[in-house]
Formats: structure tokens, C-alpha cells, sequence
């Protein structure tokens, strides 16, 4: 799928294309969607990097498979992290492929970066023996995850890892009492996005640890990661909160009252007083679960 991006979110639109990431959410363009999810990386780097020494490796992999790549934000971690490997990249998006190749060709690693486009809810291609399988924001977008647990089960080498990375929910980058006419504005947005999910993305929160165990996996880690940035001085951080709240009001805004939504334009509106990106006090939290998972 697409993180998905990363990334992405967003819940990063869920008509099985399985991609990275992250959280995009709402309708846009293509170029949309790969635009947060490489913001997602550039605001989230840390976290990745985190995450990918944490993983609970007993002999550095040579075969990675990622699934829902996007525009490539864990295929590209997982690079740096095993220099000797190569890493399979599947996602549904031909645009969001031709980004990550795109990242790969500049960072001289397209050698390692082998790209297949497909959608793993229609059918699974030929992905060899991986030792290592990575979905991060993807699971929770498949019609069937169970059985799409017991299909990387299936894939993995003998002793091969598995690692499940999914967000918690829809980032929040604004204070509780903002904006100060409409104060809490943004959790609104988030229960009526969690309203719409529970109904189209049902996965989406889900508990691994136990779908892992009954696929046949047996978990040997899992990780919360909590993400707690200032960013009034950064300005991806600022780009990443107008993109990301765009997609959200695209989803939502037939759920919003009309207070809210107009409260939610004119932090939008970029030429306004009042843009998000004027904003002094933004910031990004948010929840990344992870669990790793071996084949045994």
C-alpha cells in the first residue's frame, strides 16, 4: 500500500492502495498526497531512525520487502540502516513510485531499489524471500489484514522479522485553546474524522500483537514512540500542519458545523491574518506504534 507514506494521512485515501503512511486523510490530487507524505518524512525523520535501530535484527538483512512504500520514506531508512541490502518496494501508485525512484536515482541507491506496483488487495506478486518485510501505515488500509498477515508470514524466510509501524491517529499541531474564537476546533476535526474512520477504516487502531500471534508470528517487541515537536521556527513543520489540515477538511467538512468550518478556513487561508502558517505556537504530536514480529 501507500505511509505511507509513508506517511499518508491521511488516512491516505483507502481504496486499497496500500501506501505509507503516515496519516493524510480527505480527498486531493496524487501530487497532494506525495507531498505530505514526504513532509511527514522530513518532520519525522528522527522518529524513523528511531525505529529502525530498534528493530530486533539478529543478522543484518540482505532482502527487504516494503510494503505500501509511497514515495519512498521507509525504503530509503531501511537503505541507511543495512547499507548491504536491497529493499523490494511495492505500492499501488505509479506516481508515488516514480518519486521514490526519483529519491533513490539522487541518492545513488537505485541499484538496491527494486520497484513493483501493485495492489496487494487484488493479488500478491512475486516478492522473493525476504529476511526482513516492513509495513508502516499500510496494514490498516487492506480489505483483509488478516489475511495479509498470514501472506507475509507465508513470504518471510525462516527467521525472518516483520515490522508493523502505524500511527495512532491524525496529528494535532495546535494548541488545545486555538484558535482563540473557536478553541478546540482541532479535536473536533479529529472526532469527526475518527467517526467517519470507524466506519471506513476499520483496522485503522487496531492492536497488532494479537492479529500477529494468531497469523503465526511471534512478537518479540513492541514500541511506542511519542512525537512531541516544536516548530514555530521550522518551516516544514508549517507546511506540513496547512497540508495536512487541507486534506482533513476535505474529508470532514460536510461534518462540521458551520462555525467550525469557516474557523478552519481562514487557517487555510495562507494570504489571511489568521494562516496557520503565521502561527507562532504550532507544533506536531502524535503516537507511532510499532511491532516487530519473526517468523519462526
Amino acid at each position: 500500500m501507500t505511509h505511507p507514506s509513508p506517511h499518508a494521512a491521511h488516512d491516505h485515501t483507502h481504496h486499497a492502495r496500500h501506501g505509507h503512511d503516515a496519516h493524510q486523510q480527505g480527498h486531493g490530487t496524487t501530487a497532494d498526497e506525495s507531498e505530505i507524505l514526504d513532509l511527514d518524512a522530513e518532520v519525522l525523520d528522527a522518529q524513523l531512525v528511531s525505529i529502525t535501530a530498534w528493530l530486533p535484527v539478529t543478522a543484518a538483512p540482505r532482502r527487504v520487502v516494503d510494503l505500501g512504500c509511497g514515495t519512498g520514506t521507509g525504503t530509503l531508512a531501511l537503505l541507511a540502516r543495512f547499507p548491504d541490502a536491497e529493499v523490494t518496494a511495492v505500492d499501488a501508485s505509479a506516481a508515488h513510485l516514480r518519486r521514490l525512484r526519483a529519491k533513490a536515482d539522487a541518492g545513488g541507491v537505485a541499484d538496491r531499489v527494486r520497484i513493483v506496483r501493485a495492489d496487494l488487495d487484488a493479488g500478491w506478486p512475486e516478492l522473493g524471500e525476504p529476511e526482513l518485510v516492513w509495513a508502516s501505515a499500510s496494514l490498516h488500509h487492506m480489505a483483509d489484514p488478516d489475511r495479509a498477515l498470514r501472506q507475509v508470514h507465508d513470504l518471510l524466510a525462516p527467521g525472518g522479522l516483520f515490522a508493523v509501524v502505524e500511527l495512532a491517529g491524525f496529528p494535532r499541531f495546535l494548541p488545545e485553546d486555538a484558535p482563540a474564537d473557536r478553541p478546540g476546533l482541532e479535536e473536533r476535526c479529529h472526532a469527526a474524522l475518527a467517526h467517519q474512520h470507524s466506519a471506513q477504516v476499520p483496522h485503522r487502531g487496531a492492536d497488532w500483537g494479537p492479529k500477529l500471534t494468531a497469523a503465526g508470528f511471534a512478537v518479540e517487541g513492541e514500541r511506542t514512540i511519542s512525537v512531541d515537536i516544536a516548530g514555530s521556527r521550522d518551516q516544514a513543520v508549517g507546511r506540513y500542519a496547512l497540508s495536512s489540515l487541507r486534506r482533513l477538511r476535505g474529508s470532514i467538512a460536510q461534518a462540521l458545523p458551520v462555525e467550525d468550518l469557516a474557523a478552519l478556513d481562514l487557517l487555510l487561508d495562507t494570504d489571511g491574518a489568521h494562516s496557520i502558517l503565521k502561527r507562532a505556537d504550532l507544533g506536531v504530536r502524535t503516537e507511532r506504534m510499532v511491532w516487530a514480529a519473526r517468523r519462526t
